[in-house]
């Protein structure tokens, strides 16, 4: 029986559960680009704190939680390491043109009927199928 859907079903649960306590606790958007980059350009200085902790559990708990994993999970990633630079750098613009990432778009804008957030969200999907139908099917680089 294939249930590798339950896992995206938690981890959608854990996101959407930790963006309204983020909401509820702080009173803003837990849009991970924001918070990452006001630490990088400074603007959320005033909270750096909470912003490094919010960035630590984003890398700390997955190495947390290896040891629950009954099997070796597989991610799919690419071994071409400049590919994964280039998709790092164009998430990283986007994100920045766009005003957010998926996180604050996605998950908390289209959760507060936000017209900019299911726009963007749009976007970011779109986006993402015809990178996968380009850089693997066409150009075979992933």
């Amino acid at each position: 029986m294939q249930v590798d859907w339950i896992w995206g079903l938690v981890g959608g649960l854990m996101i959407g559960s930790a963006a309204a306590l983020y909401l509820l606790v702080n009173g803003r958007i837990m849009g991970a680009s924001g918070i990452i980059g006001g630490l990088v350009d400074r603007s959320g200085w005033g909270t750096w704190a909470e912003r490094l902790a919010f960035v630590a559990g984003l890398a700390l708990v997955p190495v947390l939680l290896l040891p629950l994993y009954a099997v070796e999970v597989s991610t799919n990633i690419t071994s071409n390491l400049w590919v994964v630079i280039g998709a790092g750098l164009l998430v990283g613009v986007g994100t920045r043109l766009a005003n957010g990432c998926t996180s604050g778009h996605g998950v908390c804008g289209i959760s507060r009927f936000s017209l900019r957030g299911m726009g963007a969200t749009i976007f970011y999907l779109l986006a993402g199928g015809l990178s996968v139908v380009l850089f693997k099917h066409l150009l075979g680089v992933i």
